[in-house]
């Protein structure tokens, strides 16, 4: 059995988790039945193959217990996914914080070196206090964003389009600063 495989063989099979061996071997023989490619109707090559090979795992004591232990692995880490759900909106605020923090920092490195203006992507851990997994998100949404691109010495550096949008950000942070500043005397006098 595939130690990464993707599919969920009790949920190709229909069955529970706790399904006998009695009950796997018919819902089997119904799907292979109705799946078969030598079916004129219903025939599913693909989906006989998955449905073959869920019960040459689920089928085999040994096999099973193999799977069982990685199915209930799968299962928690997608649990831990939902559950996390909650903290989303915390998540997407960090994210954003970080990403600010990669781009001020590559934008001070090209205006105090604008002859070595990159920064070597194991130097942002050290500089955002993330690790490197969790830094991959941001560089990635980066370099899509053309905010940020590899030199040629593999290293990261801001592009003009990054610039502009730390720049933009700045002077619209800087104009909201000025208006509740504005607006502070004359609410308090009221």
């Amino acid at each position: 059995m595939p130690e990464q495989k993707t599919e969920d063989y009790y949920d190709v099979l229909q069955i529970s988790t706790n399904a006998e061996p009695e009950t796997i071997n018919r819902v089997y023989r119904l799907l292979a039945q109705r799946y078969h490619p030598d079916n004129q109707q219903s025939g599913n090559e693909s989906k006989f193959r998955v449905i073959t090979e869920a019960y040459s795992v689920l089928s085999d004591p040994e096999k099973r217990a193999r799977y069982d232990v990685l199915h209930q692995q799968q299962r928690q880490d997608r649990w831990r996914l939902v559950a996390s759900g909650a903290q989303t909106e915390n998540d997407f605020e960090m994210e954003q914080i970080v990403r600010l923090s990669v781009l001020e920092a590559l934008y001070t490195q090209r205006r105090l070196e604008p002859t070595s203006p990159g920064i070597p992507f194991r130097d942002f851990e050290k500089l955002t206090g993330r690790a490197r997994e969790h830094l991959e998100f941001t560089i990635w949404f980066l370099l899509k964003k053309r905010f940020v691109e590899y030199d040629d010495k593999s290293c990261l550096s801001l592009t003009v389009d990054g610039a502009e949008y730390l720049e933009q950000g700045y002077r619209s942070n800087l104009q909201q600063k000025r208006l509740r500043a504005a607006n502070e005397p004359s609410e308090s006098g009221s």
